[in-house]
Formats: structure tokens, C-alpha cells, sequence
């Protein structure tokens, strides 16, 4: 049963896996729920896959807000339902002088690590260009509020506020339908970004690429229908669906592109 839970991933995706059958073990054989860090939708998605096979453990999931992208994990015996507060989540908003400063989400993201956390406790970063919020594990909240005090130059002060304050960021999605050569990420790379297979390879080698929220610099790395790619510079692109090849032996493919 656990052989054939790791066909249906990626090979360096098999630490995290293990992990989560001893959490789903602790969960339906000793009655211990397990609160994960915040997790990127493909870790979710692992979480999902792996803790939905079974019948003795549930998974729910919460990250601050309905359209958060990044959640903590609840993992629990079936019997168990979570409530909001289960998940132990502080939502922050930053008071700084936004007449004079631009802060950008990089540089929060930037400053929140600066300050020796690991990202899995911290979730999104909301903007609407110039009110600015994170989310964050709560059991590193009060670290948070003695040690955050500048993002870049900027200083800033926190206010803890409550869930139906955050702003609210729905991404929309629009389906474009390409061919390529192949389903190495340089390939599906240079269909998106219309860029030459060598400024591709280049942006990958270089580190400005990430597949699933993972850094990836491989040129050759075969996509699969579901991957999510990110470009540094270009944006995102999921791959929602491989259609099969057309009469001159390329690839359809369907991407889905953030409007």
C-alpha cells in the first residue's frame, strides 16, 4: 500500500511522504492530532492524498483566510472535527509612514526569515498595494512581535486583528492552449514566456524557477499534469492538462496562466 502511495510523486518527495504516514499513524493509533507548519499547496495536496487513503485519520485544513494559498494540517482521528481556533493561526497588519515608504512582499518575506524562523511558520502576505498583512503560526507570535521591528529601513509596528479583516486576494486563472517539443521544464518554459529555450535554461540554472514552491534547476526535469511553475520576473503557470501529441509529434498542453 505504502509502495504504491510514492509512484504518484516525485522521487525527492518521498521524505515528506514518510512523514506524513507517521503523522497519520500517531493520529489513528494513538489519538494524538498533528498540527503541521504551514504547508505550499503541493505539500497540501501530498497531505491530502496520503491521510484521504485511509479511513481511521482525517485532514483539515486552515491558513488564516478561505483563499490562503499556503495552510497548516490538521491531522486527527475521524471522530475529530477542528475548530479556527485548533489551528493556532495570528494574522498581523503592519503600521508604517506609506506616504513616504513602499514596502514590496518580498521584503516582508525578506524580514520575517531574517528573523531565524523556518517559512513553514509563517503563511501568506497579503497586500492590496498598500495596506500590508501576514499570517503566521501562533506559537511564534510573541517572538515575532519582540524581534519584527523594520522591514528593509522602514520601521514598523504589529497589530494582531482578526480573520474578517484580512484583505481578501482570489487569484483568476485564464486556460491557454500551446505545443512544445517536449515536457522538459526548458521547453514549457520557453512556450510561456515566449523567450529563446536558451534564456530559459539560463533563468533555471540561475535559480529564478521553482516547480511545486521548489527550487528546481534542472532544464531536463519532466513535467507532469498538476505542476505549478513559477518564474522569477514572468509569474505563475500550472499545468492543468497534457493532452496528448499532435500529428507532428509535439505536445498539446493546457496551461493555466494567473490573469
Amino acid at each position: 500500500m505504502v509502495s504504491s502511495i510514492y509512484q504518484h510523486f516525485r522521487p525527492e518527495e518521498k521524505e515528506f511522504i514518510d512523514q506524513v504516514l507517521q503523522w497519520r499513524r500517531e493520529a489513528a493509533e494513538m489519538y494524538v492530532p498533528k498540527l503541521t507548519d504551514f504547508l505550499d499547496p503541493r505539500e497540501q495536496e501530498i497531505v491530502q492524498s496520503v491521510v484521504g487513503t485511509h479511513n481511521d485519520a482525517v485532514v483539515f485544513f486552515f491558513g488564516g483566510t478561505d483563499p490562503s494559498e499556503r495552510k497548516r494540517a490538521y491531522i486527527c482521528p475521524d471522530y475529530f472535527a477542528p475548530k479556527e481556533k485548533d489551528f493556532d493561526i495570528v494574522l498581523y497588519e503592519l503600521n508604517y509612514p506609506d506616504k513616504f515608504v513602499t514596502i514590496t512582499h518580498p521584503q516582508v518575506l525578506g524580514s520575517l526569515m531574517g528573523l531565524g524562523l523556518r517559512r513553514g511558520k509563517f503563511g501568506d502576505i497579503l497586500t492590496d498595494g498598500q495596506v500590508i498583512q501576514f499570517i503566521a503560526a501562533k506559537e511564534v507570535s510573541s517572538y515575532i512581535e519582540l524581534n519584527f521591528h523594520h522591514v528593509g529601513k522602514a520601521a514598523v509596528t504589529l497589530r494582531q486583528i482578526g480573520y474578517d479583516q484580512a484583505i481578501r486576494q482570489e487569484e483568476e486563472w485564464k486556460e491557454v492552449s500551446v505545443t512544445v517539443s517536449s515536457l522538459r521544464l526548458d521547453a514549457i518554459i520557453t512556450a510561456f514566456t515566449k523567450q529563446s529555450r536558451q534564456k530559459a535554461q539560463a533563468a533555471i540554472k540561475g535559480g529564478l524557477v521553482k516547480v511545486n514552491w521548489k527550487q528546481q534547476e534542472n532544464p531536463a526535469l519532466e513535467c507532469t499534469e498538476g505542476d505549478v511553475l513559477s518564474i522569477r520576473g514572468a509569474g505563475r503557470v500550472k499545468i492543468s492538462t497534457i493532452d496528448g501529441k499532435t500529428k507532428k509529434e509535439k505536445w498539446r498542453i493546457i496551461l493555466g496562466v494567473i490573469k
